[in-house]
């Protein structure tokens, strides 16, 4: 007989959850203060996730098996960040710049 294979459902949500335990007793190993946002975060979404399966409602906010939605996602990245001790949370990049002209040679009328 062969095993079942793994529902991926089940799989992402034990991923999900280690993710959140991970940032949790990250934060308390190293000493750093959570908000109470951020503490409130993590709890609740741990609770959806294991009552439901994810921790969002509209299929439109992840992707389709998934247990966090993107914003979620980057937000547990923050705050592990912010756990381990980083600067910053996450760099957003420079957005939109303008960029140097090069530098042209004059053009000498000699001729």
């Amino acid at each position: 007989m062969r095993a079942k294979p793994p529902d991926p459902k089940e799989q992402a949500k034990k991923a999900a959850l280690n993710a959140l335990k991970r940032a949790r007793r990250a934060a308390e190993k190293s000493g750093v203060e959570l908000s109470e946002w951020e503490g409130e975060f993590l709890t609740s979404v741990a609770q959806r996730v294991e009552t439901y399966g994810r921790a969002f409602a509209d299929p439109e906010k992840g992707a389709r098996g998934q247990a966090l939605s993107g914003n979620q996602a980057i937000k547990l990245k923050e705050i592990a960040r912010k756990a381990k001790g980083e600067k910053k949370p996450m760099s957003r990049g420079k957005g939109f710049q303008r960029r140097g002209r090069p530098e042209v040679e004059a053009e000498s009328d000699e001729g």
